[in-house]
C-alpha cells in the first residue's frame, strides 16, 4: 500500500514538473521571435550584475549569449555595479574572474564591453576598472565618461556614457566610503556632456549612466534631485536625446514625463531584482530581473526589456 502511494505521489510530482517546464518553455520567446527584434544596430545593456554567478546572474549571462546567436549584438553597455559590493582592489582582483570572465564566457559575448562606474565601483579602486582594458581586450573604457558611435548598414547611434556617482552630493561628501568621488571635476564632466550633445548629429542619441533621473526607489531622493538639477537641463537642451537609460534600482521602469520628449529607462539587475511600483510618469514597471536589447534603424529605435526567460516584457519605441 505504502509502495503504491509513493509511486503515485512520485508520478504526480513528475507530471507537475513536466507541465511546469512546458509552461515555462511556452512563455519564453524563441529564436524566431528574437529575430523580429533585429535592426541595423543591435546592442545589449546590462548592469548591477556582480554576484559571482549567484541568484540569476549566470543563467541571464547564458541567455544573453544564446540570444546573441540570433541577434548578433555589436557591443554590450555595462552600466555600473559590475562588482558588488566594494568594487575591485586592482586589475588582478579575483572578482574579475568570478564576477565577469567566468560568467560572460559565451562565444557571442566576446565583443566590446563599454562600461561606466557605479556607486559600488566607487567603494574600491576606480582606476583599476578603467585599467582592466590592459588585461581584457573586450573591456573598453577609455575614460570615466566618454562617447562611442556605433554604425551599421547606414544607421548611426551615438551612446554617451556619463559618470554619475561624482555628480551626486551624498557620494562626494562621504570620502570614507567613496574615496574617489570628491576627487572628480564635476563641472568639467557637465561641460563635456553639453558640448558632446551640442555637436551630435547621429540618427539616434542615447545617454547612459548608473543613477536614475526619475524612478521609484527607496534610495535617497537627493540622488534623483541632484541628477535632475545637474544633468537633466543638458539632456533637454538640444532636443536630440531619445533615451536616458540607467541601472542602480534593480528593476525595470519606463517613465515619460509631461512636456518632455526623453524616455527615461531603468534597466533591471542582471542577477537580483527588487520590488517596484508606479510613480508619476510610469509607463511600465516590473520586478523581473534581466537585461535589455537596443535595436536601431534610421527610422526606428527600440529598447526591449528582456526577463530571465528570454521574453520581451516591454518595448520602448521611438520613430523619426
Amino acid at each position: 500500500m505504502k509502495k503504491n502511494l509513493f509511486s503515485a505521489t512520485l508520478t504526480m510530482l513528475c507530471t507537475v514538473a513536466m507541465l511546469l517546464a512546458a509552461t515555462l518553455k511556452a512563455q519564453a520567446q524563441t529564436p524566431a521571435e528574437w529575430k523580429a527584434m533585429k535592426g541595423d544596430v543591435i546592442m545589449y545593456m546590462t548592469n548591477d550584475m556582480g554576484r559571482n554567478g549567484y541568484y540569476d546572474q549566470k543563467p541571464i549571462a547564458e541567455l544573453m549569449g544564446h540570444m546573441g546567436e540570433t541577434l548578433g549584438p555589436k557591443c554590450v553597455l555595462a552600466v555600473g555595479d559590475i562588482h558588488h559590493f566594494n568594487g575591485v582592489a586592482s586589475v588582478n582582483d579575483p572578482l574579475w574572474t568570478t564576477n565577469y570572465e567566468q560568467i560572460y564566457s559565451h562565444p557571442e559575448l566576446m565583443l566590446n564591453w563599454f562600461p561606466v562606474l557605479g556607486n559600488h565601483e566607487y567603494r574600491g579602486n576606480t582606476q583599476a576598472v578603467l585599467d582592466y582594458g590592459t588585461v581584457s581586450r573586450r573591456w573598453v573604457m577609455p575614460s570615466r565618461y566618454y562617447t562611442k558611435v556605433i554604425t551599421s548598414k547606414g544607421t548611426s547611434v551615438r551612446v554617451v556614457f556619463i559618470d554619475t556617482t561624482p555628480l551626486i552630493d551624498r557620494y562626494r561628501t562621504d570620502s570614507i566610503t567613496y574615496p574617489d568621488a570628491h576627487k572628480q571635476n564635476m563641472q568639467a564632466q557637465l561641460n563635456w556632456l553639453d558640448n558632446t550633445l551640442k555637436t551630435a548629429r547621429e540618427d539616434w542619441v542615447i545617454v547612459v549612466g548608473h543613477h536614475p533621473i526619475y524612478a521609484h526607489t527607496p534610495k535617497d531622493e537627493s540622488e534623483r534631485t541632484d541628477m535632475q538639477k545637474r544633468v537633466l537641463p543638458i539632456l533637454k537642451r538640444y532636443h536630440n536625446v531619445a533615451i536616458y537609460a540607467c541601472g542602480h534600482i534593480h528593476n525595470f521602469q519606463h517613465i515619460k514625463m509631461p512636456a518632455d520628449d526623453i524616455d527615461y529607462v531603468v534597466n533591471s539587475s542582471s542577477s537580483l531584482a527588487r520590488p517596484v511600483q508606479a510613480v508619476q510618469g510610469t509607463v511600465f514597471c516590473s520586478p523581473a530581473d534581466g537585461f535589455s536589447v537596443i535595436s536601431a534603424t534610421k527610422e526606428q529605435l527600440n529598447m526591449y526589456m528582456i526577463d530571465k526567460d528570454g521574453k520581451a516584457i516591454h518595448t520602448i519605441s521611438r520613430r523619426k
